[in-house]
């Protein structure tokens, strides 16, 4: 058994900037509506023409100049999301392409909203085995492409990013202190999106090619158990909740968020979220909300952090990390 450290971060959200007043030209969702039920303020949202692959092979670069960091040995690419550019080929093959990253592997993996965290289980899952030595994993979607401008419910939500981070073999230092995972099929036909069925659970779905979600049965199912999933985590680990820094649940709503640490007995100070500048950005969601504690100077090595993420399946996963990342040489590019 060997250590699997996370060594680099990096991070990119498109140009376009979209307010909630530009949303409100489209739905009834003014301002005060908008911040009132989510506290997000406003989204970055990808061109026509830009896709996830683009956004990624943005946030590896800006991980490449802040860490000083070579990919071309990389021996595994793992991509989260759940809004590739096709069905297939996978993004994480464009990726290496674009990258001419010679010896790889190269996989997608879709756990939506939760695809991060299981993207980083199984990297420490590869390198622990001693079977793989350096993994690139990404958490990336445009979910602004899959967004019906119609429902005021769901548009004022999300927004598109990527977040990349290097993992690699260390026989010093471990990232990964504890984890926990779950999934509760019986809810998937709350968040959907039609693809070859229109039926999950037996249940007939809306045929659309947008996203379809039920925003106030996810709600409630994530305020009534992923406060006591995360739980778990800390009794594995034999971790008291006073020695984690930093939270970082995924950022799908802010009253969401808030519930979960009252839940928990945990500050919302020391909570981090990328929701308010850059919306739901699924899978992207926490590597953006942990850059955002990097770029900020709040995280810092040898901080313990809980990650938790949870979406669409309703699949959930949480992490309990141990912050050691190499000195960064180049400050990142602004987001």
């Amino acid at each position: 058994m060997s250590g699997a450290r996370i060594t680099a971060i990096g991070t990119y959200v498109p140009e376009k900037v979209l307010m909630n007043s530009e949303l409100n030209e489209m739905v009834e969702a003014d301002n005060e509506w908008i911040v009132q039920r989510t506290g997000i303020q406003e989204r970055r949202i990808s061109c026509p023409d830009e896709f996830t692959s683009d956004l990624c092979i943005s946030a590896v670069k800006d991980l490449m100049h802040r860490y000083n960091k070579s990919v071309e040995d990389v021996d595994m690419i793992i991509v989260a999301t759940c809004t590739p550019d096709v069905p297939f080929p996978s993004v994480s093959s464009m990726i290496q392409e674009r990258l001419n990253i010679t010896q790889t592997g190269a996989i997608d993996l879709n756990a939506a909203c939760a695809g991060f965290v299981y993207a980083l289980h199984t990297a420490n899952s590869f390198i622990s085995s001693g079977l793989h030595k350096k993994v690139l994993v990404l958490g990336a979607d445009t979910i602004s492409k899959v967004t019906d401008y119609t429902d005021r419910n769901t548009c004022v939500l999300f927004g598109d990013g990527a977040g990349a981070v290097l993992v690699e073999k260390d026989e010093q230092s471990n990232s990964f202190l504890g984890f926990h995972q779950g999934s509760d099929g019986s809810k998937a036909q709350h968040i959907y999106r039609s693809g070859l069925s229109n039926k999950v659970n037996g249940i007939e779905l809306i045929d659309t090619q947008c996203l379809v979600q039920n925003g106030r049965e996810v709600f409630r199912w994530v305020v009534r158990n992923i406060p006591e999933s995360i739980r778990q985590i800390l009794e594995k680990t034999q971790t008291d909740l006073h020695q984690v820094d930093w939270f970082i649940p995924h950022s799908a709503n802010l009253r969401m968020i808030e519930p979960i640490c009252e839940k928990l007995g945990y500050p919302i100070e020391k909570t981090l979220y990328s929701l308010v500048r850059f919306g739901n950005t699924s899978a992207a969601s926490i590597p953006l909300a942990l850059d955002l504690g990097v770029r900020e100077g709040h995280v810092k090595n040898g901080d313990r952090v809980l990650m938790y993420g949870y979406g669409s399946g309703l699949v959930h996963a949480g992490q309990l990390l141990e912050m050691n990342f190499d000195e960064q040489i180049n400050p990142p590019t602004p987001l």
